[in-house]
């Protein structure tokens, strides 16, 4: 909504014909709804070909990569199935979706952004495939950097904190269907996941809009200089800065304190 209203032409990418339909009616006649799911490949494809008929020879200015997915669950419980659905929603589909839309990219020497995360730079207990998957969306991204200089297409990894979107619920609703099927799980971590949940709620609460990704994005995609890296909130300025000072086995106990590990 926020590059729609500076007057770009938007195709945003949906899962679900509600969303589309909220889109159409909340956007601006220049904004096109897509179908997308991005670990689909033949959906990729096909929007792919769609904004390739859209645009000719004029090609695609730039791509943001948001999909994401975060579900809490202990690595040593975790169904692998589980683990590997965050690495291809967070990470796999990223790369997959910019593989696709490269050549269009290409011809208008347009962008790329990486919606990244703090905990592509940091790690907590319990949100183990999540990092997994954000730290290597930060190293896609800056290998993508490197590879396409010589086109001079930018690239940028947007690494945001504690946003107020509806992803924590989601992530707290799949987690107790997960445990569902890791009868070991509270055996063994239920004190650590009940601390987590406290916790989480209180980043929830005090998540700031997403607008402010919005302005980081907006900044990647028209900045006549943009940034490799834009850290979006204070937490995640604060964490960031905490990994450089603080030793590793002082922080590892001061998450042990917090998560009662």
């Amino acid at each position: 909504m926020r590059l729609d209203a500076a007057g770009w032409r938007v195709f945003a990418g949906v899962r679900r014909e509600d969303d589309a339909e909220s889109l159409r009616v909340e956007g601006s006649e220049r904004l096109t709804p897509v179908m997308l799911d991005v670990t689909d490949a033949g959906a990729i494809a096909s929007a792919a070909e769609m904004l390739g008929a859209e645009l000719g020879d004029a090609g695609l200015d730039g791509l943001v990569n948001n999909a994401g997915v975060a579900v809490p669950s202990p690595l040593e419980t975790i169904p692998i199935e589980d683990f590997r659905r965050q690495i291809e929603v967070n990470l796999t589909g990223q790369v997959a979706v910019t593989q696709a839309m490269l050549p269009l990219i290409r011809r208008a020497r347009g962008r790329i952004v990486f919606i990244s995360s703090i905990g592509g730079r940091i790690a907590f207990p319990l949100t183990g495939a999540y990092h997994a998957a954000k730290w290597g969306v930060e190293a896609v991204g800056d290998v993508f950097r490197q590879e396409l200089r010589p086109w001079g297409i930018s690239v940028s990894i947007v690494e945001p904190g504690s946003i107020d979107t509806p992803i924590w619920d989601r992530g707290e609703r799949e987690a107790d269907e997960i445990g569902g099927r890791s009868p070991a799980r509270e055996e063994l971590y239920g004190r650590a996941i009940a601390r987590y949940r406290k916790v989480v709620r209180s980043l929830a609460e005090r998540g700031i809009p997403p607008a402010k990704v919005a302005d980081a994005v907006e900044h990647a995609l028209e900045a006549r200089r943009p940034r490799s890296r834009y850290l979006v909130g204070l937490d995640a300025k604060l964490q960031a800065r905490a990994k450089i000072v603080i030793p590793t086995w002082a922080f590892d106990r001061m998450v042990a304190r917090v998560m009662g590990l």
